[in-house]
């Protein structure tokens, strides 16, 4: 597939949807497709699903279109996955995606080993955001869906400063750029904007936080009852890995959120030397070399023992060959 618009014709009614607990990505390559549908496919009947956003995307169009809950009675005639790297990460709409007529699948998860009947999957591309950019007519995307595409880019970058930031990254930024979008005001109410609560969680993570295996390894932990006290939710947990991955001699960074009694939420994230998606696939997870993910059962001592085996294992295999 070049670009949606071939994918498009006959069609009536279109569905989009993105994994569980969207981050930046993922409701911005959403919402851009999302707004290039309805700008320039009126006739289409068009959803979106999604887990509730935080806040700080408040700023995108039609955000408040998002549908938190999926209707039985819908089915769709083309379902796009975007920014997902397994079916069963879907969020609330896995029954749309199962009942279409088509589906389709957009990702730069290296392991995401395609589950749609059109599969678009670019591991070497910055962001679901940035694909998203290349398969759309360019004299198509006004300004509401730019703002979305630069969203997910600049979040999937770390603004601009991860190593999956290729040139032509910052060219398509330019041309986003181009359209008139307030870039500033993006990247601060999204990326960097947090609420009092979401900095006291952010400040008692780092403070518990331990390092182990000689400082080469930083482990952050929130406890289901810690967020219920600071009346946070996962979604305002965004950022935490990254600020321990930042910390001086770190090779891997693991933070582990508390879902309920006894599972566990993993972001792991690496400065180079440990291919977490390794790490996390062999826990039923993926993601990227540098940042993955899963979700693991036991206690909270079983969750860091078991990760920590498969990253001594890399990191002793590193020191040996250099």
């Amino acid at each position: 597939m070049e670009k949606i618009t071939s994918e498009l014709k006959g069609i009536k009614t279109a569905g989009i949807a993105g994994h569980v607990r969207p981050d930046g990505d993922c409701v911005g390559a959403c919402m851009g497709l999302y707004l290039y549908l309805k700008e320039n496919y009126p006739e289409i009947e068009t959803d979106i699903y999604l887990e509730e956003p935080k806040t700080g995307f408040s700023f995108i169009k039609d955000l408040d279109q998002i549908k938190t809950e999926y209707d039985d009675s819908k089915t769709y005639d083309v379902f796009f996955v975007l920014d997902t790297s397994e079916k069963n990460r879907i969020g609330v709409a896995i029954a749309g995606y199962e009942s279409a007529g088509k589906t389709i699948c957009i990702d730069h998860h290296i392991s995401n080993k395609g589950f749609g009947e059109i599969n678009v999957i670019r591991p070497e591309i910055s962001s679901a955001s940035e694909l998203l950019y290349t398969l759309l007519e360019k004299d198509k995307i006004n300004k509401e869906v730019a703002e979305a595409i630069y969203t997910g880019i600049a979040h999937d970058t770390g603004v601009f400063q991860y190593s999956s930031t290729s040139p032509q990254t910052m060219r398509i930024a330019a041309e986003l750029m181009e359209m008139g979008i307030d870039f500033s005001k993006i990247i601060d109410y999204s990326f960097y904007e947090k609420s009092y609560v979401q900095n006291q969680i952010l400040g008692r993570c780092l403070m518990e936080s331990i390092l182990i295996m000689d400082g080469k390894v930083i482990v952050g932990y929130v406890r289901k009852r810690d967020m219920e006290f600071y009346g946070v939710e996962p979604k305002d947990l965004d950022g935490i890995v990254q600020q321990l991955r930042v910390t001086r001699g770190v090779e891997v960074a693991i933070f582990i959120s508390e879902i309920k009694t006894q599972e566990f939420k993993v972001s792991l994230r690496s400065n180079g030397n440990v291919d977490v998606n390794a790490v996390a696939s062999y826990f039923s997870g993926g993601g990227h070399v540098k940042a993955a993910g899963c979700t693991m059962q036991g206690s909270v001592y079983d969750v860091i023992n078991n990760l920590t085996r498969p990253i001594e294992k890399q990191l002793k295999e590193r020191s040996i060959k250099s």
